[in-house]
């Protein structure tokens, strides 16, 4: 047989395991692709292959090292907690929060310390740990016998002939994706006590693969405490529990519940905005990729019109520069930079639209990289800006306008829904998927396009969104748990088209796998103005009126 590893070639006689073609002493190759096909190093090679390996520095090799620390932690929690048991949460701070119940009492210090120490000292053990494929009847049997519920009800519909789980001396469980071979690939990571639970802190790939700095992000966190307890209240907090609801002939009441929670947080940001609005002069909107900026911002400007506010609306991306824009790490010009925007003309023009001074407005083609200006205009008494725009939480934006005149809103799908207790599901990829379904049917983009970008959105996201999201007033949770059900029918039939030796095609693949996971819901009654419809078309804000 012959195989690639990243361009060595190797011979072999007979049945080999990816590990031991390859030198990994040092433990720094998290898992690899065999023929494209995301794999676990002790997968066994049995034709001629092309073999890819990933590290830390990939996303691939951060999502399994994760996935891992993910497993040995539950496992030590079993080992020193027997009745406890332990959720994955929403995400604190680049972290996992981690919260702990079955106790009969509260999480203490001593219970965290023990859950530390036991996985310090499974992981300085360096055990192995097997990926085995077993029966249904098998897999349920041990969920049974370690009381996993919530993983009997995700799986006991499904009609597989062979299900993954993993071994780790007399423990199992399963988390989605592979794992590293064992326990001592585990090198850097941190434990801390954060009440009521604790958060696991792993490396990331925007970090280089290096631990994130810990920041407590108060304003981010309560939104996340809020949309986890509004999925616990709504019984949305799983895949089994949505796909239920569908299969109960809950669809529309589920669409009624994600439409009235986003009505009623508009509401709530309206009557902040009015209880203050002497004071605010600029009303700016920012978040990052697909997360629904542009409906949003229609919807509050609605919102403010109907108690006599009429917001005046401004895009960021009229501001961009002619030319010279900075440079990303590939060469290519980086159109979310700050500086490819004229911040000055910006700041001019927003101190003299609040200055109630006449000025033209630019509008920046994006097909001829060129600026035209409007007929001069001049704000109403009481009118607000309203600024759509990536930069709209940095300090350095609008220097002139004090920051007591500014109101900042920041808006992303914030879902707290997961496979089951031990694997929640990716904000980002909830983001990804709306994003692939919009570019491919309104863009005219290629999905794999889109997939193979997304590294780049993201890193930008990292450098531009995150580190400010903190200073935002408001934060609005766009995230529509009946979503994933509507997208799925638009998304399917073009990742299926990916070809296998495309770069796409793992994410592809590992994004069919959890779609397929919810049943289908009907965009039929989808509402003209829900956030959604900016994905999947007929939005009441991208029609002409001709009533």
């Amino acid at each position: 047989m012959r195989v690639n590893i990243d361009g060595k070639i190797l011979n072999i006689d007979k049945p080999t395991r990816v590990i031991d073609l390859i030198d990994n002493k040092d433990k720094n190759i998290m898992c690899c692709s065999v023929n494209h096909s995301l794999r676990n190093l002790n997968y066994v090679i049995t034709t001629d292959s092309f073999v890819e390996l990933y590290d830390l520095n990939t996303s691939e090799g951060v999502k399994t090292y994760q996935a891992s620390l993910r497993y040995i932690v539950v496992m030590a929690c079993k080992n020193v907690l027997p009745k406890a048991k332990l959720t994955y949460n929403y995400s604190v701070s680049r972290s996992i929060f981690t919260s702990v119940s079955g106790l009969g009492h509260s999480f203490t210090y001593d219970n965290f310390n023990a859950i530390k120490e036991e996985t310090d000292r499974l992981i300085s053990l360096d055990l192995p740990i097997e990926h085995l494929m077993v029966s249904k009847d098998e897999l349920l049997k041990v969920y049974e016998e370690f009381a996993y519920y919530d993983k009997i009800r995700f799986v006991e519909h499904e009609t597989k002939e062979k299900y993954s789980l993993y071994k780790c001396n007399d423990y199992y469980n399963y988390m989605f994706g592979p794992l590293v071979p064992s326990t001592g690939y585990i090198k850097l990571y941190e434990l801390k006590q954060y009440a009521p639970g604790f958060l696991i802190i792993y490396p990331r790939g925007e970090c280089k693969g290096s631990l994130p700095q810990f920041e407590d992000e108060k304003t981010f966190r309560a939104a996340l405490k809020e949309a986890n307890r509004w999925a616990n209240i709504s019984k949305t907090e799983s895949i089994s529990r949505v796909n239920g609801m569908i299969t109960e002939g809950s669809a529309l009441e589920l669409i009624n519940l994600c439409e009235t929670r986003h009505n009623a947080q508009l509401t709530h940001l309206g009557d902040k905005i009015e209880d203050h609005i002497d004071n605010i002069k600029v009303i700016c909107v920012a978040g990052p990729s697909s997360s629904g900026k542009t409906t949003f911002t229609n919807r509050l400007k609605i919102e403010l019109k109907s108690r006599g506010i009429e917001p005046f609306m401004i895009s960021m991306d009229d501001f961009y520069k002619d030319d010279n824009y900075p440079l990303d790490e590939d060469g290519k010009p980086d159109y979310e930079h700050i500086d490819s925007l004229n911040l000055g003309l910006f700041d001019e023009i927003i101190l003299k639209l609040v200055s109630k001074e006449e000025v033209s407005l630019p509008k920046f083609d994006f097909a001829t990289h060129s600026t035209t200006f409007s007929d001069p205009i001049k704000l109403k008494d009481n009118q607000p800006i309203l600024i759509e725009g990536i930069h709209g939480l940095n300090p350095n934006i609008m220097p002139s306008i004090p920051d007591e005149q500014k109101y900042r809103i920041y808006i992303a799908p914030l879902g707290q829904y997961r496979f089951d207790s031990h694997n929640p599901i990716s904000i980002s990829d909830i983001r990804l998927i709306r994003r692939m379904v919009r570019d491919h049917f309104f863009r005219s983009t290629d999905i794999s396009k889109t997939i193979n970008t997304w590294s780049s959105v993201r890193r930008g996201e990292f450098k531009w969104i995150y580190p400010y999201q903190n200073n935002a007033d408001f934060v609005f949770n766009s995230e529509l748990t009946y979503e994933i059900p509507v997208l799925k029918k638009y998304a399917i039939p073009e990742l299926k088209k990916v070809p296998k030796n495309s770069e796409a095609y793992m994410t592809a693949s590992r994004l069919l796998k959890f779609l397929n996971f919810f049943n289908d819901i009907s965009d039929k009654w989808v509402p003209t103005n829900s956030i959604l419809r900016e994905f999947i078309g007929d939005s009441i804000f991208y029609t002409e009126d001709k009533i």
